[in-house]
């Protein structure tokens, strides 16, 4: 548990539902607060220290050692409280599924420090952690099978491994994954990838990728528009067995 929240919920006077009703989340978001690893929402955070007299800091010391870029930390944060996510790809491996290496290589050339880099990728690969906690989200992924057909430079045993990684995480129960076979000509993912997160509370929130910095939808019609175009996706793909023989299959291309 974090003794630090709750101590000073009860110096506070406050409770989960007290909290909840205040900041206007659903209590069983608001209880988790006191978990370790859980941090609130960057909206919301501020204000849970300030109910309970608090640094944020003093409160969830994490906040402070966080890599990831500023402009994501809302996604990460909503990421981290989702009860399941879609998400399709249609250049890259998701990055909750990425390996070390094939995170770094998708930052290859970019206009960053090799400690900026460090920074990305450690954080990249810390936000896989929700996968294994005990009640994980369910990760619905949804790939063009190009990403299977591309290295890095030539770089085959980096393909190889990140095939047999996704092999691995296609045996957890929280992870779902599903190709769209390259025989499918166009369809509808061709436009970008994105993410829906269903959230504790019944909302529906979106991050959509681009070449400039991506965006987070919460607008109804927004939602809408993307889970039509969602289901239009997963309805190209192969069924989970055919995906799994299609990972293992191109995974043992690169050996």
């Amino acid at each position: 548990m974090n003794h630090a929240v709750i101590e000073a919920m009860s110096a506070a006077g406050e409770t989960a539902d007290s909290l909840a009703a205040q900041i206007g989340v659903d209590p069983k978001t608001a209880a988790k607060w006191a978990n370790p690893g859980r941090i609130p929402q960057t909206r919301h955070r501020a204000k849970v220290a300030a109910l309970l007299r608090r640094e944020e800091g003093d409160l969830w010391p994490d906040v402070l050692k966080r890599r990831e870029p500023s402009w994501f930390r809302l996604w990460a944060d909503l990421e981290r409280e989702a009860l399941s996510l879609r998400s399709y790809q249609l250049a890259w491996v998701p990055g909750l599924l990425q390996t070390e290496a094939y995170a770094r290589a998708t930052l290859a050339g970019e206009d960053l420090t090799p400690a900026e880099v460090d920074d990305l990728v450690s954080a990249r690969i810390g936000r896989q952690a929700i996968l294994r906690r005990d009640r994980p989200p369910l990760l619905i992924a949804v790939v063009d099978e190009s990403v299977f057909r591309r290295t890095s430079g030539g770089n085959r045993a980096l393909m190889a491994e990140q095939l047999n990684r996704l092999v691995e995480w296609s045996a957890m129960p929280a992870v779902q994954l599903y190709a769209v076979p390259t025989t499918t000509g166009m369809y509808p993912g061709l436009g970008g990838p994105f993410t829906i997160a269903d959230m504790p509370d019944g909302g529906r929130v979106a991050h959509v990728d681009s070449q400039a910095a991506a965006q987070i939808v919460d607008q109804t019609p927004d939602i809408v528009t993307l889970e039509r175009r969602w289901e239009r996706v997963r309805g190209e793909a192969l069924s989970r067995a055919q995906t799994l023989d299609l990972i293992r299959e191109a995974a043992a291309s690169w050996t």
